[in-house]
């Protein structure tokens, strides 16, 4: 190997994760070695380690995290450095062996023998694992919960060569849930190798796995697998957590929490430990143990000791928690779960919840609907990631000046040949019940715009439109008409011609559209207008809502599942609540749960103003309760 002295190390964020075909470790002398296998590059430690931090108490976390935030996490950055790197005793004597090194993903990654798990090679295994040398070994280590000993085991994404131990880790450990942080490819790396079928069953050294039933969630996926490893199957259930992005931590804690919630639900009490794991088995690993840990915590003794807690468990598996963002990204999901708690509902007790937030009894009741909308409202806007929209060739695009999208979701059009910034259009990528970037938000068209707008609908294949507006509300311009009344009409390359015109009830309209970008290529669009909802105001009824967002998911399962289009004057208010209600319906339906508070809390973290007001906040919630009273076995939409 060769050997490189340096002063000073800068690693940014691209490179802290892991290295192709390189591995760097860093040593307290300021040494990188390098050699050709992959690694993962482990943040350099503080030279004074010997700060302590103590437990906080919970209501002092809010205060306690916008101090560690403050000048770019600084705080937060000195109290991971101040971390223990592991237990210094610890041997890795067993995990070096030569027959052992092409079982780990990541060469100083490696399990403390003392704490490191050993597959017991039972009698129903086949006799040639008792001959051959160290094939009780697997990478992986026993993680203790808040107060459960072994309550995890923390383990590396699974190799093409160790697929076969990992589920006879699963088996003899007797564990009833995995949870996986990975996606199985990430920046064109292999992160961890796919130890499942999709369907059907497959047989992993004499552990036989059979898929039966998997359900595809926005930020999570549920696979149930019926395992056989000794003419005794059992159920094990896996819940892959699809929205943690390389190199980084998820946008917002809301989802960590929901999936958290479920392990917690599927995981059942007489199960063995609970199998996590990413890639290496450290990183995003210990960030969702800590979590679940902190949590209990919270409950049991009303404080939180997250630099305890990681220091203790890196005892058993060394740099648990692998980077900074990640170890403030714990504070930030409890400083939620504490902030807002757990709002989550069972359609069963929702009358009982509507009876509690129309009827406070005294101005501290925190329980009434304008306190929970409150909380919505304080939500800071983050007017830093708007800078695209303000730019001043981009301002005389929007409708509303305080309704402008972020830019890490907006909707990106392809920029024409020699003209800058017509890329730009006022509009938002929304995530759906199942499927990320689902919707697109947006303003109605103004006239300059209204190009833009069909480039849009046509780059992004969408093939249904749902307009929420009328042209006109009280006297005053809110959409400009950007389909013909009859025959055809051309703005730019893309030309529209009207089909059919039907009015299906006294809620709204359908129009069959045909759209053609020249010379020659078409593509069917269904324009869903909703009447009926005033500017200022809700719909008398909740009905039609029902039915609008029925006969668009309809169109959907027809058309491909494209991004839809929806739109009122400004893109915010109307927009928002016919988002919300169509997932808080799609979750009614498939679960019997709705969250109405953080699924518009969500969506106004995508797009600013989202469920604009008070009453549009209280009609998703009359809206559920008359589907439920009309389809009261929760039935899919026909």
């Amino acid at each position: 190997p060769t050997f490189v002295i340096v002063n000073t190390l800068v690693l940014t964020y691209s490179v802290l994760y892991n290295l192709s075909f390189v591995c760097i470790i860093v040593i307290s002398s300021g040494q990188i070695v390098c050699n050709k296998q992959q690694t993962v590059v482990l943040l350099p430690r503080s030279p004074s380690t010997s700060k302590t931090y103590f437990p906080i108490p919970v209501d002092n976390l809010e205060e306690e995290y916008r101090i560690r935030s403050a000048d770019d996490g600084k705080l937060f950055r000195e109290e991971y450095s101040s971390l223990p790197g592991g237990n210094p005793q610890g041997s890795y004597e067993e995990a070096n062996r030569e027959e052992n090194k092409e079982k780990n993903r990541y060469p100083n990654i490696l399990p403390c023998e003392y704490v490191f798990l050993v597959l017991c090679g039972c009698k129903w295994l086949s006799v040639c694992l008792y001959g051959v040398p160290h094939s009780d070994y697997i990478n992986a280590s026993y993680i203790d919960g808040y107060k459960d000993k072994n309550k995890f085991i923390a383990a590396q994404g699974p190799k093409q060569e160790t697929v076969a131990d990992f589920w006879r880790m699963i088996w003899e450990q007797k564990s009833a849930t995995i949870v996986m942080l990975t996606n199985l490819k990430e920046r064109k790396e292999d992160k961890c190798y796919q130890y499942w079928p999709d369907q059907g069953c497959w047989t992993y050294g004499n552990v036989r796995v059979a898929v039966e039933d998997f359900t595809v969630l926005v930020d999570y996926t549920i696979r149930k697998f019926c395992v056989d490893g000794s003419k005794n199957p059992r159920l094990v259930t896996q819940l892959h957590f699809t929205s943690w992005p390389d190199f980084g931590v998820p946008f917002s804690p809301i989802g960590m929490l929901k999936f958290l919630k479920k392990v917690k639900h599927v995981n059942p009490s007489y199960g063995g430990p609970i199998v996590v794991h990413c890639s290496a088995g450290v990183g995003r690993t210990g960030t969702f143990i800590v979590i679940d840990a902190m949590i209990d915590m919270k409950h049991e003794e009303q404080k939180v000791d997250v630099f305890g807690f990681v220091s203790r468990i890196r005892d058993q598996r060394s740099q648990l928690i692998q980077t900074d963002m990640q170890y403030s990204f714990i504070y930030q999901a409890l400083l939620e779960y504490f902030l807002y708690g757990d709002t989550e509902l069972d359609v069963s007790s929702l009358e009982g919840h509507l009876h509690k937030l129309h009827n406070t009894c005294t101005p501290q009741d925190r329980l009434g609907l304008e306190e929970e909308f409150k909380k919505l409202t304080n939500m800071r806007i983050m007017k830093e990631n708007m800078r695209t929209g303000n730019l001043p060739a981009n301002m005389k695009k929007n409708r509303v000046l305080q309704i402008i999208p972020y830019d890490f979701n907006r909707v990106i059009l392809s920029m024409r040949r020699g003209q800058e910034f017509t890329d730009y259009i006022n509009a938002s990528f929304i995530d759906g019940y199942r499927q990320k970037d689902y919707f697109i938000a947006t303003q109605g068209p103004l006239a300059h715009t209204v190009e833009d707008f069909w480039r849009m609908v046509w780059e992004w294949k969408c093939h249904s439109i749902v307009m929420l507006t009328e042209l006109q509300e009280r006297e005053q311009d809110k959409c400009f008409q950007y389909w013909p009344t009859e025959d055809s009409v051309k703005y730019g390359d893309y030309t529209i011609e009207i089909k059919a015109d039907t009015q299906c009830d006294d809620t709204f309209s359908l129009r069959d559209l045909v759209l053609t970008y020249e010379p020659v290529k078409t593509r069917l669009i269904r324009h869903f207008h909703f009447h009926g909802w005033p500017e200022i105001g809700i719909p008398a009824e909740g009905k039609g809502m029902i039915d609008i967002i029925a006969a668009v998911q309809k169109q959907q399962q027809q058309s491909g599942n494209h991004p839809i289009v929806v739109h009122c004057s400004a893109g915010a208010g109307r927009t928002g609540t016919f988002i919300a209600l169509s997932n808080i319906l799609e979750r009614v339906k498939a679960e019997g749960l709705l969250d109405v508070f953080q699924t518009v809390k969500s969506l106004r973290m995508q797009r600013p103003h989202m469920v604009q007001t008070v009453e549009q906040y209280d009609f998703c919630y009359r809206v559920v309760q008359d589907f439920v009273d009309i389809f009261s076995d929760y039935a899919n939409f026909k």
